[in-house]
């Protein structure tokens, strides 16, 4: 139980919130006629049942590697099951196009949520004349707090979070049941009849309103992409129960709105409606309930984005950890302050969440695609061909909702397109970037540094002690190297070169020793998880080694092409690796090389 309470604190916010403003925004442009209640809260219910239930809550968690999940676990999935070539390109180029798509929807997730929260307040007595600045200042101020806040880590606050959830959906549960009462026929939208039967009679506009009825899936993907915060069995057991509350609340609003077809704001006026009494509090909890969604987004973002650094898809970036006890709670300030800046002209540009959500669900419906696509591809590869139908299918629906959310490019969704263009921009530059310049190192094959080397070991003086040479590959030795040991003569009584190895799989350290390379020279690696914090300094003392000194590479590049010299900046302004496995600084020696890009 612990454990659920846990999951609808951290995974379950975004969805959990999608309430407040799904079939408000959905009846923006849709009659609220009977048929078409019913057809939509049919389509809600499977929605929620296809995209979330099978999708991410069967389907995806069933390819976790070590209990962690995300587009970029599915790509080492997938990448691992196929033969290196153009095929693993494509498929690097899918996941790094989805781990854009989130990073542009982890800035529209916080703006919707708290603007829609915050304009509930128009319902209170002697508020009803607020003003639209006044909603978005007062959405600004807490969005300035909440990201303030994120340098404290969210363990200091975790533990309000799940309860916190647990009365908003238990809140959302018995108003439903309240409002089904009145009116039991909506029901009937269980019956998956009733959805087809509304895209049959409504064509062209029916499939235009499945770009707003995807609304009430969005945070469907955090049920795998945080699965490695609290394992697969609390998030699916937690879903059971967030996936009745919520669509026993979407049939309660269905159902006020067949009896009040003006309804402008369908659940805080069903809230007002059935207990004005309690209306304060529940625009508060729901304030809170919007303030967890946007944590939840913004602490998912900082492991997304230390996954590409550790994947080596994205620069270095300064990093703090926040708890002693999980590795996954994680701080990152650049990161931190431009989202925040990113949401409040976010909101500042919309101005309503209804506007917003013209913006909302291409990111989105993107990623789910992705995932889609992917998954049929894993389990086709893994002999699973049912699986791998039945996943074909699911990218097919995907498709369906991202190809009926392009009309909302014109009416500001260019603006996900925009906000996901910029991650997307700076890791194909980075990863073409690191590939050119690797190019363009003289590297010295092994075959022929061995001999220099045993000439030099055994003509040239050498200094007592140990050295390190940081490497990537000993069957190609880089140029700062053969420049340290052959040009100017350094050569220790020990040269151990260390390599530091990314594995597919999330987590698990190991450092050990590989073949003697020749007298006097000795190659040691270390293997780490991608999700693994580690302190290569410690490695090396477990394994005996102490060092009088640590020699990298440090390269100096020069190029004509803007886009070489936008890399070069990158490279610049970017921690180099020496910073970011901490290293000690008084043993640091970086050897410059240039190369001209």
């Amino acid at each position: 139980m612990k454990g659920i309470i846990k999951a609808l604190g951290v995974v379950f916010g975004d969805i959990g919130t999608s309430p407040i403003y799904t079939l408000t925004v959905v009846f923006l442009f849709l009659q609220p006629t009977p048929e078409n209640i019913i057809g939509i809260l049919s389509l809600i219910v499977w929605t929620m049942m296809i995209l979330v239930s099978l999708q991410y809550n069967w389907l995806a968690m069933s390819l976790s590697i070590r209990g962690e999940g995300g587009t970029i676990v599915l790509r080492e999935a997938l990448t691992v099951l196929m033969k290196p070539g153009k095929k693993t390109a494509v498929v690097s180029i899918l996941a790094f196009i989805g781990v854009s798509l989130l990073m542009g929807d982890g800035v529209i997730t916080p703006a919707i949520s708290i603007l829609s929260a915050v304009e509930g307040s128009v319902l209170i007595p002697g508020f009803e004349n607020t003003s639209e600045t006044t909603i978005i200042l007062i959405s600004m101020v807490i969005a300035i707090i909440l990201f303030s806040f994120q340098s404290r880590g969210t363990e200091k606050v975790a533990f309000a979070f799940g309860p916190i959830m647990t009365v908003w959906f238990l809140s959302l549960g018995i108003s439903g049941v309240v409002s089904i009462y009145e009116a039991p026929v909506v029901l009937k939208a269980i019956n998956p009849y009733y959805g087809i039967d509304f895209l049959l009679h409504n064509g062209w506009k029916g499939y235009i309103v499945l770009g707003e009825v995807i609304l009430c899936a969005t945070g469907g993907e955090a049920l795998f992409a945080d699965m490695g915060h609290l394992g697969a069995r609390p998030i699916r057991k937690a879903w059971y129960g967030v996936y009745v509350f919520l669509v026993l609340n979407y049939l309660g609003q269905g159902s006020y709105l067949l009896r009040h077809p003006g309804a402008k704001n369908v659940l805080f006026e069903m809230i007002f409606h059935y207990a004005q009494n309690l209306y304060v509090p529940f625009l508060l909890l729901s304030i809170f309930a919007t303030i967890i969604a946007s944590q939840a987004m913004i602490s998912g973002m900082f492991s997304i984005i230390f996954q590409a650094m550790t994947t080596r898809i994205l620069p270095m970036i300064k990093i703090d950890y926040t708890s002693i006890e999980r590795k996954s709670q994680i701080y990152i300030s650049s990161v931190n302050w431009g989202m925040l800046i990113a949401v409040l002209f976010i909101m500042l540009l919309f101005g309503q969440s209804s506007r917003l959500a013209a913006a909302y669900g291409l990111a989105v419906t993107g990623d789910m695609t992705i995932t889609g696509i992917m998954m049929t591809f894993i389990f086709y590869l893994k002999k699973k061909p049912y699986l791998s139908l039945l996943s074909f299918f699911i990218a097919c629906v995907d498709l369906l909702y991202f190809s009926a959310n392009f009309y909302k490019v014109p009416h500001g969704g260019f603006w996900s397109l925009v906000l996901s263009s910029l991650p997307l921009f700076i890791i194909l530059l980075y990863t073409l970037g690191q590939k050119r310049l690797y190019r363009k190192m003289k590297f010295m094959p092994f075959q022929e540094f061995i001999p220099k080397f045993k000439e030099a070991y055994g003509t040239e003086p050498q200094i007592k002690g140990t050295a390190l040479f940081l490497i990537r590959d000993v069957r190609s030795i880089p140029s700062y190297i053969t420049q340290t040991m052959f040009y100017h003569g350094i050569i220790y009584e020990d040269n151990v070169f260390v390599s530091i190895v990314g594995r597919n799989d999330p987590f698990g350290i190991t450092g050990f020793y590989r073949e003697n390379l020749a007298f006097g020279l000795r190659s040691f690696e270390i293997q780490a998880g991608y999700m693994e914090v580690i302190k290569p300094d410690d490695i090396l003392r477990e394994a005996g080694i102490v060092e009088r000194a640590v020699y990298y590479g440090l390269e100096d590049i020069s190029a004509r092409s803007l886009v070489w010299k936008l890399f070069s900046l990158i490279k610049r302004i970017s921690p180099s690796f020496i910073k970011f496995y901490e290293f000690p600084p008084e043993k640091l020696h970086g050897v410059i090389t240039k190369i001209s890009m």
